[in-house]
């Protein structure tokens, strides 16, 4: 029986908890936010939840994803591999999906519901909170849902990824509005606004390609892997 429908609200809540208890004391910072804890596995229903398209329009995200078939992407922070299934059949089954998570247990979940789903292209990978472990020029398309403001070491995982990139590759970075009022149901330390963002992968050696606000209640962004000037 699924987590969410054998539990009440606040039991529902607990859930939704970090991963480390008394995590929420002595968060540590970056850039001047504060660092959210990481959400545990035993949440992994509400990634599953039958109404999320609904709320966040899902659909529409992947629509606005620049994925072609043969391609390789990684889903990273991908928890129960919502969206590394729904990936799979967009790369076909020349191309690859791999779902990143620092938690053994939600790449246990994401395995089981691949498997049970018929998916053959999703390969699971373990990352540490300091490297996402993915080879270096060899991604495609490197896909973060609600889960960058969790990076418990942003600034490792900022270098990993841009040098993950293949020539021409992206980063998506998808996280909650802190702007006006149409994420005010998520905490705030789950929420990013844009100048936040940009404060963070600027420096980092990104550029922006795109920013779509297309998403009901979350910011749309593409980054692309800074050219280095000339001297």
């Amino acid at each position: 029986m699924s987590v969410f429908r054998s539990c009440g609200l606040l039991a529902c809540l607990f859930v939704l908890t970090p991963v480390a208890a008394g995590a929420q004391n002595e968060r540590p910072r970056y850039q001047g936010r504060e660092v959210a804890p990481v959400m545990s596995y035993l949440g992994a229903d509400w990634l599953e939840r039958p109404d999320r398209d609904r709320e966040e329009n899902t659909s529409l995200l992947l629509d606005l994803l620049p994925v072609a078939p043969g391609n390789t992407i990684a889903d990273l922070g991908c928890g129960s591999g919502y969206f590394a299934r729904r990936l799979a059949s967009r790369v076909g089954p020349k191309g690859t999906v791999l779902c990143v998570d620092v938690q053994p247990e939600m790449l246990e979940i994401a395995e089981r519901l691949s498997r049970e789903e018929g998916v053959q292209n999703v390969r699971m990978v373990r990352a540490e909170a300091s490297d996402p472990r993915l080879a270096e020029g060899g991604v495609d398309l490197i896909l973060l849902v609600d889960v960058y403001h969790e990076l418990q070491q942003p600034g490792p995982m900022l270098e990993h990824m841009r040098r993950a990139l293949a020539p021409g590759g992206l980063v998506a970075l998808v996280e909650y509005r802190a702007e006006g009022d149409t994420a005010r149901h998520i905490r705030p330390e789950h929420r990013m606004s844009v100048e936040q963002v940009l404060r963070e992968w600027l420096p980092a050696g990104f550029e922006l390609e795109k920013q779509i606000d297309d998403l009901p209640t979350q910011h749309l962004f593409l980054f692309r892997a800074a050219t280095k000037s000339t001297p």
